[in-house]
């Protein structure tokens, strides 16, 4: 279930604010704080340190980035997430009075901390349940992971509507939809279109894409990322599964969504209205912005951005997305259509498949070949339903893991 009061949910940001004195330190745990949109949210907390202070960091398994990080924002807790590494952390942290606990269920009591801000980073559907606890406490989430919409999206929507929660996107396409729909009647809103850098195989020919190695995969031109973000980027599944986003988090229908091809990544979204005009957010990309935005919203913090120099960039271009080099963005726009648990099973292929890449285990083209295979596959068992609560997500995204590592095994390259 999208946002059903669109402007009534801006409204509420924006008289919570107004409630709060512009000098308060504004308290906030950080889930998946030693990756990527992790890391640049410390370094935003670092430079304002009289604005904020860390109830919470976690980390899955690194545990000298997540130990480095409680000790640097003076945080109250460190949470790993793998409960064998209970004792390393204990050690890494020993002589502080950082609180030290480890395992699922103490990612999921970190996410529930009363806090001003919950900004949730945990990458893949191990972010789910803590995500989900965050969002029920009716506090600021600022969402950066994206299997809390692809792959729970009508559950986790229900959810954030129940508590009020003041939910603001994270990622630079998402948070410049919302920046621009804030004062929008959704009668006149007539298409959003988000836009794609291309990736580091933007202009390569279909061979060529075939022969790219992992190495190749892992230089984006544009945003530093982390290695499944890139590789989906790569393939341009990320664009897929940010239209699913895009569906529940904003007022428009499927056939109301577009995406673009942008090389400069310096126009992040377009809204067309039925006047006619366009309106867009520009940025360098750099994703402090969003995260400085997602902080401070509705009012805005400085952010140790590069300034945006048209002048200097001299020219902005666009193209389509070409469907037959990048058949990921179909098998997404597909799964979207089908609904229910369709873009579970799609995030779960999809997930399977780029570690196996990772791993030198299977090709680029291989991707999109696997996570279609295991949509299909699921239709035909029933699979495909819908989910009224994130057990049923999570049960159908298991399955989904065993159908994919199927498809997989069936490759006649393996």
């Amino acid at each position: 279930m999208r946002q059903a009061e669109f402007n009534e949910e801006f409204a509420v940001h924006g008289r919570r604010a107004r409630d709060a004195d512009a000098g308060d330190v504004r308290r906030l745990t950080i889930l998946g704080a030693t990756g990527s949109i992790g890391t640049s949210a410390l370094d935003l907390v670092a430079r304002n340190p009289s604005h904020f202070s860390v109830a919470a960091v976690t980390a899955q398994t690194n545990v000298a980035k997540l130990a480095e990080s409680a000790r640097a924002s003076g945080a109250e807790r460190a949470v790993i997430g793998d409960k064998a590494l209970y004792g390393e952390l204990k050690s890494a942290l020993a002589g502080t009075s950082i609180e030290v606990a480890a395992g699922e269920e103490a990612l999921v009591e970190a996410a529930e901390i009363p806090v001003d801000c919950t900004i949730a980073a945990i990458v893949g559907a191990a972010g789910l349940r803590p995500s989900l606890a965050a969002a029920r406490g009716g506090w600021r989430l600022a969402l950066a992971n994206k299997e809390c919409l692809v792959s729970a999206g009508d559950v986790f929507m229900r959810e954030v509507a129940q508590s009020a929660c003041e939910l603001v996107p994270v990622d630079s396409e998402h948070s410049a939809a919302f920046q621009v729909l804030r004062e929008a009647d959704r009668g006149a809103i007539e298409k959003l279109v988000l836009t794609a850098s291309g990736g580091p195989f933007r202009d390569w020919p279909a061979e060529k894409i075939a022969s790219a190695t992992r190495d190749q995969a892992l230089k984006h031109p544009n945003w530093s990322m982390g290695a499944k973000i890139t590789v989906d980027s790569a393939t341009m599944m990320n664009k897929g599964l940010e239209l699913i986003e895009a569906l529940h988090l904003f007022p428009v229908s499927v056939d109301q969504l577009d995406m673009v091809v942008h090389p400069q990544s310096i126009v992040h979204c377009l809204v067309s209205f039925i006047d006619g005009s366009v309106l867009a957010q520009l940025a360098d990309p750099d994703m402090r912005t969003p995260i400085a935005l997602a902080l401070s919203w509705p009012k805005r913090m400085a952010a140790p951005t590069k300034r945006l120099d048209l002048c200097e960039i001299g020219k902005l271009t666009f193209e389509p997305a070409d469907e037959l080099r990048f058949p990921a963005i179909r098998v997404a726009r597909e799964a979207m259509k089908r609904g229910g648990t369709a873009p579970a099973v799609l995030n779960a292929a999809n997930e399977v498949a780029v570690a196996a890449f990772l791993e030198g285990r299977i090709k680029v083209p291989d991707i999109p070949l696997v996570v279609e295979d295991t949509l299909e596959r699921c239709e035909g068992s029933g699979l495909i339903c819908c989910a009224e609560q994130l057990d049923d997500v999570l049960s159908c995204d298991n399955e989904a893991r065993s159908v994919a590592i199927e498809s997989l095994n069936g490759l006649s390259r393996l």
